[in-house]
């Protein structure tokens, strides 16, 4: 391995390595946010007698629980052993599923709490008022930056805290809306509809949207669904940028955690098994590198059975007249030739997109072919040590040297050349016999 590539690897584990700690570490503010809402609202409650203001210190004694769970999730979720090779990833998963339980829970209490009738009138004070918007607005700010850090490390755990912050905010609100109006003394009722019952219909909305969506991400995740269609594609892209290959035949893809594994089988265009082995280390690299957060690529290749050959031809016109230069011809002839009888199936002339470039022509051509799929490239310029020689070389396609003067001479050449090879393969075969 390079040391260009060495330094490039370690740059991505630090990487991962300080998302890692950093979601550890926002998981830890969270259960701090946990224990302050929790006191807070528990003295409230007591000084104050509001069943609403004891339920949602109950609903914060709760995210603590949760919030302990998460870390202690991250914590082994970053670990491997000989029993889970595969890493414990999905635990971050596990966490989102529970998460989502909470979320209904806390829909439960929440309507539960508003729809009972107070035992007695609770004592509501302006500073009470004022504690309970504190914790709403601290609530809020923390929910928002958890989900910025988990989409920026794409972290369920953390994108599933700052969903549940969002349910509390809207909790808390309501809480804070009951308390108000009772402050306040307003008691609204219209045909025995309450703007408790309003907000609480809202809030299990949300909740149901909130909930439902950690839910199915989760489970899918732990049942192995497959990678979104975009970041397929994306991969799709990766690999078929490598010149060698002539087909995907299957990718497929899953998450666990924040973490991709990735699973592809591709044709290539060549059978040396040694080179085919160096293109999928090639593969992997370019994927991993493009895609920080892949964590394995299994790569399954075969050589291409070739029933067609495809061959260019640099030309001076379209009249067929081959061009002695290979960068600097105008036009291209586009062959198609069919391996079994050695006949010209399509012919068309195209032309040279970079003929008049002043820098790199041959280069820019040469990988022009390579994007057409050419197998062969016939030309009467010796390219040998020449840069399209070497970009010919990588991408697996044959350079031949050739001083015929029109391109039907250069079909003939071709075709008596692959009617031989087969008549001379079924004379090996007839003497096996």
């Amino acid at each position: 391995m390079k040391n260009s590539e060495i330094y490039t690897d370690n740059r991505k584990n630090d990487t991962l390595t300080k998302e890692a700690k950093q979601i550890e570490r926002v998981a830890l503010y969270a259960l701090l946010i946990n224990f302050v809402l929790t006191g807070m609202k528990c003295a409230l409650a007591y000084f104050s007698g509001s069943l609403a203001v004891a339920a949602s210190a109950i609903d914060s004694a709760t995210d603590s629980v949760a919030s302990l769970t998460i870390l202690g999730g991250l914590k082994l979720s970053t670990r491997k052993s000989p029993g889970f090779p595969y890493g414990l990833y999905k635990i971050e998963n596990v966490i989102s599923v529970i998460m989502a339980m909470f979320i209904f829970f806390a829909g439960y209490e929440i309507v539960r709490n508003i729809l009972s009738p107070y035992a007695e009138p609770p004592t509501i004070t302006f500073g009470l008022m004022g504690w309970l918007s504190s914790g709403i607005l601290i609530t809020f700010l923390f929910g928002q930056y958890a989900i910025v850090i988990g989409k920026r490390t794409k972290s369920p755990t953390l994108i599933a805290e700052g969903r549940h912050r969002q349910v509390d905010v809207l909790s808390s609100l309501v809480v804070l809306l009951a308390v108000g109006l009772h402050y306040f003394g307003l008691d609204i009722d219209f045909v025995g509809i309450t703007v408790d019952h309003i907000a609480a219909g809202v809030i299990l909305i949300f909740i149901g949207y909130a909930g439902w969506e950690l839910l199915s991400d989760g489970m899918r995740v732990l049942l192995d669904a497959s990678i979104d269609p975009e970041t397929l594609d994306q991969i799709r892209k990766i690999i078929e940028s490598q010149p060698m290959v002539t087909e995907i035949r299957r990718l497929a893809g899953r998450n666990a955690g924040r973490y991709r594994f990735l699973e592809t089988e591709v044709v290539l265009r060549t059978g040396n098994l040694e080179k085919a082995h160096a293109i999928s280390q090639d593969i992997e690299a370019n994927i991993i590198k493009q895609m920080p957060l892949v964590e394995r690529v299994v790569i399954h290749y075969e050589p291409q059975v070739r029933e067609h050959l495809r061959i260019a031809v640099p030309l001076v016109d379209t009249l067929g007249h081959v061009s002695a230069h290979f960068g600097e011809a105008p036009y291209f002839a586009m062959l198609l030739l069919h391996l079994s009888d050695g006949n010209i199936e399509r012919q068309e002339i195209v032309t040279n997109p970079h003929a008049k470039v002043s820098k790199a022509k041959g280069i820019r051509v040469a990988e022009w072919l390579v994007e057409h799929k050419v197998d062969l490239v016939v030309v009467k310029e010796d390219l040998h040590k020449k840069g399209p020689t070497y970009v010919f070389a990588d991408a697996g396609i044959e350079l031949q040297v050739s001083m015929a003067g029109h391109l039907s001479e250069v079909i003939e050449e071709a075709s008596g050349r692959q009617r031989s090879e087969l008549t001379k393969d079924g004379l090996t075969r007839n003497a096996r016999v």
